[in-house]
């Protein structure tokens, strides 16, 4: 039985590494994509709230 577990690092590691890989495109993607106008709309709100009430709360 411990030899079966000793065969499966290496599948194991290769397995992690192209799920390592997977995340990483993914991630980048979603980096790469344009804020929504609703955010973009929601962010402006903030930060008019912040700039007249001091950004203090």
């Amino acid at each position: 039985m411990k030899k079966d577990k000793e065969e499966d690092v290496p599948n194991r590691q290769a397995i992690r590494a192209q799920i390592d890989e997977n995340l990483k495109r993914v991630y980048a993607a979603t980096l790469n994509e344009e804020l929504p106008d609703r955010f973009r709309d929601l962010l402006e709100q903030l930060k008019s709230k912040a700039a007249g009430t001091g950004g203090s709360e």
